[in-house]
C-alpha cells in the first residue's frame, strides 16, 4: 500500500522484462520490475529456449548473435550465473522456393561473424546421414546454435539486476496507467494491492497480455495470441539427436535435451485464442503424433522414440511475426509480439530496449514500432508459412 517512485518500472517478469531490467540496472538506473506471477512464470518458462542467430532481417540477426554471445559467456556478465547454454549446432532445411534467400542469407551471416554454411542436399547426405531429404534442396548450418535454460537464464540475469540495486515486485499485478505531463513523474502506475508507483517510465513486456496493458493507456496493438504446442520424445535405444534443427517443408523444429529427450514444435501458425488466461495448457494425443510422424519422416531411425507428452504454451504474435517496439504514449514503451522467437533475442535486445526507454534508441528499431501496421505495411521475414524463423 501507499506510493513508491522509480524513474523506470519494468512490467512482465519473463525474458524480455528481465533482460531490459538488468541492461538499466547495469546502467545505473533506478527500475522497478513488477510481475505478477513469478519470474519466467508464463510462455518463457515453457520456451524451448532455442537460441540461434539464423535470421533474415539484418538487425535482428545482429541481436541475436550478440545474444548468442551473452549466453556463451553469461557468468561472466552475471557476477557467476549459469544460462544453461549447450552448443549444439543448428540445421536449417529448405525446400526448392527458399534456395536464393537462404543463399543471401548464409552469405550475409558469414559476413557479421554468424559461421554459417550453405549445404547441397549431396553435403547434407555427407554430414547428415541419418537424414531423409525429401522435399528438401538446400540447408543452412549455423554453427554457434544450440539451446539453453528459460529459466535460469531470466533468474539470472534479474538476480543479477538485484545485485546493482534493481528492486522487484512478484505477485504484483498491474491494473491501472495513469500517463500525465508536467513536472516530475510521467506516469503513475496502480498495483493490484493498492500501491501506487510514480515512474518517469515504463516498460510493457508482458508477453500476451501486454495488449492488455496497452488498452490501460489508450493504445490498440495489432497482436494476437497463439497456442503453441511443444511435444516430448524420449529416444531409447535409438542414436540421439545432437543439433538442433529446423525442418522448413516438414513445418516443425526439434531439440535435443540432456537425458535422451528431444523436444518438438510447429513452425507454422495456429489458432488464435481470445484470452490467455484459458490456455488449455494440456498437449493432446493427436499433435503428439502429429509431430512425431513429421520427425519420424526426416529422421526415420527415430522410428522407436516413445513420446513423453509435453505442454502448450502462449505466443504473442504480431501480423509479420516480428517484434513490435516502440513509444505507444508519453513514456511509455511496449516491448511485445515477439511471435515465438524472442527468447533467443532477448539477451541482446534487453540492451537496446533499455536505450530506447531511456531517449538514447538505436535507429535500427525504428523499423520496429507498431506503427508500421497503420497502413498494411509490415516486415518482410521468414520462409514461407515458417515466418517464425524471422
Amino acid at each position: 500500500m501507499g506510493t513508491t517512485s522509480v524513474d523506470v518500472l519494468v512490467v512482465g517478469g519473463g525474458v524480455h522484462g528481465a533482460s531490459a531490467t538488468w541492461h538499466l540496472a547495469r546502467r545505473g538506473v533506478d527500475v522497478l520490475l513488477v510481475e505478477r506471477g513469478e519470474l519466467a512464470g508464463g510462455p518463457t518458462g515453457r520456451s524451448s529456449a532455442v537460441c540461434r542467430a539464423y535470421y533474415t532481417d539484418p538487425f535482428l540477426a545482429r541481436v541475436a548473435r550478440e545474444a548468442l554471445d551473452v549466453l556463451a559467456s553469461f557468468a561472466e556478465h552475471t557476477g557467476g550465473r549459469d544460462a544453461g547454454f549447450h552448443p549444439t549446432g543448428g540445421l536449417f532445411l529448405h525446400g526448392p522456393a527458399d534456395v536464393g534467400v537462404v543463399t543471401r542469407t548464409a552469405a550475409a551471416l558469414s559476413a557479421i561473424g554468424t559461421a554459417t554454411d550453405l549445404l547441397t542436399p549431396a553435403e547434407l547426405t555427407e554430414r547428415f546421414p541419418r537424414l531423409a531429404l525429401d522435399g528438401v534442396a538446400c540447408a543452412a548450418y549455423e554453427h554457434g546454435a544450440g539451446y539453453a535454460d528459460p529459466v535460469l537464464t531470466t533468474t539470472g540475469m534479474v538476480g543479477h539486476a538485484r545485485d546493482l540495486g534493481a528492486r522487484v515486485r512478484l505477485r504484483s499485478e498491474v491494473v491501472g496507467l495513469d500517463v500525465h505531463g508536467g513536472a516530475g513523474r510521467g506516469v503513475t502506475v496502480g498495483l493490484a494491492d493498492g500501491t501506487r508507483v510514480a515512474a518517469g517510465r515504463v516498460l510493457l513486456a508482458a508477453g500476451p497480455w501486454t495488449g492488455r496493458l496497452a488498452r490501460l493507456v489508450g493504445a490498440s496493438l495489432p497482436l494476437t495470441v497463439e497456442r503453441h504446442v511443444v511435444a516430448t520424445f524420449a529416444t531409447g535405444g535409438t542414436d540421439h539427436l545432437d543439433v538442433v534443427m529446423a525442418d522448413v517443408p516438414g513445418g516443425y523444429y526439434v531439440k535435443p535435451e540432456t537425458g535422451g529427450t528431444l523436444l518438438a514444435g510447429p513452425l507454422t501458425p495456429e489458432p488464435a485464442i481470445d484470452d490467455p488466461d484459458t490456455l488449455d495448457e494440456r498437449i493432446h494425443d493427436a499433435e503428439v503424433a502429429a509431430l512425431g510422424t513429421a520427425l519420424v519422416r526426416r529422421v526415420p531411425d527415430l522410428a522407436a522414440a516413445q513420446p513423453r507428452g509435453g505442454w502448450a504454451s502462449l505466443y504473442d504474435v504480431s501480423p509479420d511475426w516480428q517484434p513490435v517496439i516502440g513509444e505507444i504514449a508519453p513514456g511509455v514503451v511496449v516491448d511485445a509480439g515477439t511471435s515465438g522467437h524472442g527468447f533467443k533475442l532477448a539477451p541482446a535486445l534487453g540492451g537496446y530496449v533499455a536505450g530506447l526507454v531511456l531517449g538514447e534508441a538505436d535507429p535500427g528499431l525504428a523499423a520496429f514500432h507498431p506503427d508500421r501496421f497503420a497502413a498494411g505495411g509490415g516486415l518482410a521475414a521468414g520462409y514461407g508459412e515458417a515466418r517464425i524463423l524471422g
